[in-house]
């Protein structure tokens, strides 16, 4: 099956990292540890993204005497400082929109957007709910979407399931959705891929229902999974894959070839519908030796490998290289 991108390419708590081991040199496995000496380098944006900077973050203090900081108040907040200017790297859940872009410009912030993972945005319930196990967009629309607001029961979507295209059929039990908050990347990657299309072709708003439980904290979305036995809600692969033994995944229905799971498989094929790339972006204008370096290390061999140990899909390495490739170009 073709890939099916979905995203255009264009608050936790502060977390100080400062152990562990590592390497340099944008390919290869050597040590973390460079010539610079002790400095300090920002990081925050998305909390998708947190734990693998903040594991690359670890190893590279470690060997280095740096203190990084890394935290993930979300996407658009993490830009938000990053266009102002505020911390060196920014990490994304989708790519910078236009107008933070624009925000960046005026600030006299130049940098470049460097792809480093892929993520399928997992949506899951209880294990307890066996009533539902596959959902389509229409579905999800009818169930998190600008009209299914008040709807205070799965079988309440019932009617807009079918008027949108969905299977409907939902169980009479009482609908409790969670998910991240409008700050967040992966909130927004969520109505680009699943409402949008529709709300427009419907004339209603192009959001998310705004009477869900929404949280910047990832964990607290799966305790919310973990504690309600009809919920819905939508994550980053990774906290789902953490919380297995919690939770439970519900396959997406790709309108082709019928459900499809989120796996390692299916989301670095993007066969997964909810497939979507991961980003870090680096503020070139102002470029410190000690963030080169840091960047330099975070694309090593020993560096990347660190997406598969945050629960992540690693990139194919023609798709790695390329984005070593836009890396050494960016440093000029």
């Amino acid at each position: 099956m073709a890939k099916k991108y979905g995203v255009a390419f264009a608050a936790l708590a502060l977390f100080v990292v400062g152990c562990g081991g590592g390497g340099s040199g944008t390919t290869g496995s050597g040590a973390a540890e460079t010539s610079g000496g002790s400095g300090s380098i920002s990081i925050s944006g998305s909390s998708t993204v947190e734990p693998i900077s903040a594991r690359v973050a670890q190893a590279f203090d470690a060997a280095n005497g740096t203190a990084t900081t890394v935290e993930g108040p979300g996407t658009g907040d993490g830009f938000a400082k990053f266009c102002a200017g505020e911390t060196d790297i920014s990490d994304a859940s989708r790519s910078i929109k236009d107008s933070e872009a624009e925000d960046c410009t005026a600030a006299g912030v130049e940098y470049v957007e460097l792809h480093i993972a892929t993520d399928g945005i997992t949506v899951m319930t209880n294990p307890s709910n066996e009533a539902v196990s596959c959902l389509t967009f229409g579905d999800l629309y009818a169930l998190t979407g600008p009209e299914s607001e008040g709807f205070g029961t799965w079988s309440a979507a019932d009617g807009l399931a079918a008027e949108v295209g969905g299977t409907g059929g939902f169980p009479d039990a009482d609908l409790y959705v969670v998910g991240p908050g409008e700050e967040s990347g992966t909130y927004d990657t969520y109505v680009e891929l699943v409402i949008e299309a529709l709300a427009e072709e419907r004339g209603a708003e192009t959001a998310s229902r705004a009477d869900y439980e929404a949280s910047t904290n990832d964990n607290v979305i799966v305790q919310g999974v973990e504690q309600n036995p009809t919920s819905l809600a939508w994550v980053g692969f990774a906290f789902y894959e953490e919380n297995r033994d919690k939770v439970r995944a519900i396959a997406i229905d790709d309108g082709e070839s019928g459900c499809v799971d989120p796996t390692n498989d299916t989301i670095a094929s993007f066969e997964y519908p909810l497939s979507r790339p991961l980003f870090i972006y680096v503020n070139t204008s102002d470029l410190s030796g000690q963030t080169q370096d840091f960047v330099d290390y975070y694309l090593s061999d020993e560096g990347i490998a660190f997406v598969s140990e945050a629960g992540y899909v690693q990139l194919p390495a023609a798709e790695l290289e390329e984005t070593r490739a836009a890396w050494e170009a960016a440093k000029g």
